[in-house]
């Protein structure tokens, strides 16, 4: 598997974090962990499906996904080939009018927020590119035809840069009085711009700032303290939750994205 980062132009920058390329020559299974920000994903060649339960979910070729709490599991079929668009935490307001928190855990079709003819024009632009900076190209004209006007929200942006210097440990209700504000309407507000509540978003931080660290430093106790847990179970039960496997089994072999 081959994954490729690109990085937005300044333009959208506000508003994108990053473009993945994906390309799978053989089939593989890639685990894919919580993020801060929706994402979308337009699928331009081979077959990708989520491993669920029940079996393989086969996804459309143009998918849109919320917030998750919860790890995914993504098997690529053999000559696979995505390219996914990472918003940033207040990006995709600019985007889409409809209530975001509403995907929180789900993935649906493109076509639920975009006229199906304009994803198909994509999906053969990209498969017609000859590299993949033309799909980077093809992808940003998209994005710029689709934004709206939009005014940034300073106070959302704030709470979200707040979260990310403390790395998600932080009171919700502490947070909301800084910034003046009451905490039934910060959390409307929030889930309004982000996608998800700011409890949700703040977990999700935490989290991803106790992965990468390396195990070779540390015990597992040091890393759950630092990470503001206090109890060790509490902390297993996230961080299963959040890779599918305990702290043992996931710093010995996992491969992610």
């Amino acid at each position: 598997m081959i994954i490729e980062n690109y990085i937005p132009t300044e333009q959208l920058r506000p508003f994108i974090k990053a473009y993945k390329i994906i390309e799978s020559q053989d089939e593989v299974v890639n685990r894919v962990l919580p993020d801060t920000s929706l994402a979308i994903a337009f699928r331009y060649k081979g077959q990708i499906s989520y491993i669920l339960d029940k079996g393989k979910d086969t996804l459309p070729s143009s998918a849109i996904s919320g917030l998750r709490k919860s790890v995914r599991l993504i098997n690529y079929f053999k000559n696979s080939a995505t390219i996914i668009i990472l918003f940033k935490e207040t990006g995709a307001s600019a985007f889409f009018k409809e209530p975001l928190h509403e995907l929180f855990e789900e993935s649906v079709s493109l076509d639920n927020f975009i006229k199906q003819h304009k994803i198909s024009i994509m999906e053969k632009l990209l498969a017609e590119a000859p590299n993949n900076n033309q799909r980077i190209a093809i992808v940003e004209q998209f994005l710029l035809s689709q934004i709206s006007n939009y005014r940034t929200d300073k106070l959302i942006l704030a709470a979200v840069d707040k979260m990310h210097s403390v790395k998600g440990i932080i009171k919700i209700k502490e947070l909301a009085e800084t910034l003046y504000i009451s905490n039934d309407a910060f959390e409307k507000r929030f889930r309004k711009i982000v996608g998800t509540s700011p409890k949700r978003l703040s977990s999700i931080i935490r989290m991803k700032s106790i992965i990468p660290q390396n195990r070779h430093d540390k015990t597992l106790a040091d890393i759950a303290f630092e990470g503001g847990y206090f109890d060790h179970s509490h902390f297993n039960k996230d961080f299963k939750l959040f890779t599918g496997q305990t702290p043992t089994e996931f710093y010995k072999s996992s491969s992610f994205w």
